[in-house]
């Protein structure tokens, strides 16, 4: 009897471990979350009805991260008002000037773009506080260059050193944009004023404002250096102005959530006009699980669309993610793309306590028609 009894337990320590045995194998061959997000990255990125996409995804909590082409330098567009965010609020920490502070529209503050400032007059004296609101929540590039104005761009372009040397290229204000990609055309676009770029961009398309432009600077459409404004935002890209690799701006996103660039309390502010973005509700966001939250920036031009930010997963931990596409003119086209990431990045568990496909999280969208592409903001 005590023979049998032995080789029970015997018998059973053998199962016990060939149990441990198997699970360890079930779990070393289970792909982690970042292998999964990286998987459907590249599956996006090779749609042939799609954009190029660079994507940077880390875990706040365990700093865990995952990289698809972050590592290239990508445009930014109006995702670089974070950083001018960061300058102003800085000022603001140090009793230098109050949300309250008055701000005077100059003339030359004037560009194209979302937002409402640019119906302002002339002189108008404009709180802080409305233009920090214009800027991040509507994407208002004369709020922007206003702000720019305030702090400087020394100060801008030092968030971005501090944060990641080397990980940014020169941020510039926005009516600068603008007068560089004319530029590339024809010199005397650099000194284009503010409404002459409102009525630029009023034209109904690139034939009429190259006509409108060499109007302005009578010189004919036929001398400019180039023959479509196409290939001039082509130009003014490769210059590398107001671009970034992905991963240094997460770096940017991850020190914010962290309070390591701001005060407590000029954290809780910006992170709480992130959230209250309008701009790209079908982006990123449109592919998040029911409940999250998603402070964030998008940036939108000709061919780049953007979207950058924290999400707060409900029962999780935060994690960042930054996404931008080159390559698509279409608006619809790329915003898909970028729904795909956060469908993506939510399928993969990180957003899911380590769960993938969880029921929470979108399907995959149908394939979308042919559609014309939008002209730039």
């Amino acid at each position: 009897m005590q023979r049998r009894t032995s080789a029970t337990h015997r018998d059973r320590r053998c199962w016990l471990a060939l149990c441990l045995c198997v699970s360890a194998v079930s779990a070393a061959a289970a792909p982690s979350w970042q292998e999964r997000l990286t998987a459907a990255l590249a599956h996006i990125d090779a749609a042939p009805d799609g954009p190029r996409i660079g994507v940077y995804v880390r875990a706040l909590g365990s700093g865990e991260s995952a990289s698809f082409q972050a590592e290239q330098s990508w445009y930014l567009a109006s995702a670089v008002k974070v950083p001018v965010a960061v300058a102003v609020l800085r000022g603001i920490a140090r009793g230098v000037y109050q949300l309250d502070t008055p701000v005077t529209l100059r003339a030359d503050d004037y560009v194209d773009g979302a937002g409402s400032t640019n119906r302002q007059a002339v002189g108008a004296a404009l709180p802080i506080r409305y233009l920090l609101e214009q800027m991040v929540i509507h994407s208002d590039n004369t709020a922007s260059d206003m702000l720019i104005g305030l702090v400087g761009l020394a100060q801008v372009n030092a968030v971005t050193a501090e944060v990641a040397p080397g990980g940014f290229g020169p941020i510039t204000r926005l009516a600068e944009v603008r007068r560089a990609t004319y530029g590339q055309l024809v010199p005397a676009a650099h000194r284009l004023a503010g409404r002459e770029l409102l009525m630029l961009r009023q034209q109904r398309d690139d034939s009429a404002r190259l006509q409108y432009l060499a109007r302005i600077v009578q010189v004919p459409v036929g001398d400019f250096r180039l023959a479509t404004l196409g290939e001039a935002y082509d130009a003014y890209y490769a210059t590398g102005l107001n671009a970034g690799r992905l991963d240094a701006y997460g770096e940017l996103l991850a020190q914010l959530a962290d309070g390591q660039l701001l005060p407590p309390t000029q954290t809780r502010y910006l992170l709480g006009l992130m959230e209250r973005v309008v701009t790209g509700p079908q982006r990123i966001r449109a592919g998040l699980p029911a409940g999250a939250r998603f402070a964030h920036k998008t940036g939108t031009q000709r061919g780049r669309f953007c979207d950058a930010g924290i999400v707060q997963p409900a029962g999780g931990t935060r994690v960042v993610v930054v996404a931008c596409t080159r390559g698509e003119l279409s608006l619809v086209r790329a915003e898909r793309a970028l729904r795909e990431v956060g469908t993506a990045l939510c399928r993969s568990g990180v957003l899911t306590q380590g769960v993938p496909d969880a029921p929470s999280c979108a399907i995959r969208p149908p394939a979308l028609p042919a559609a014309g592409h939008a002209d730039p903001p």
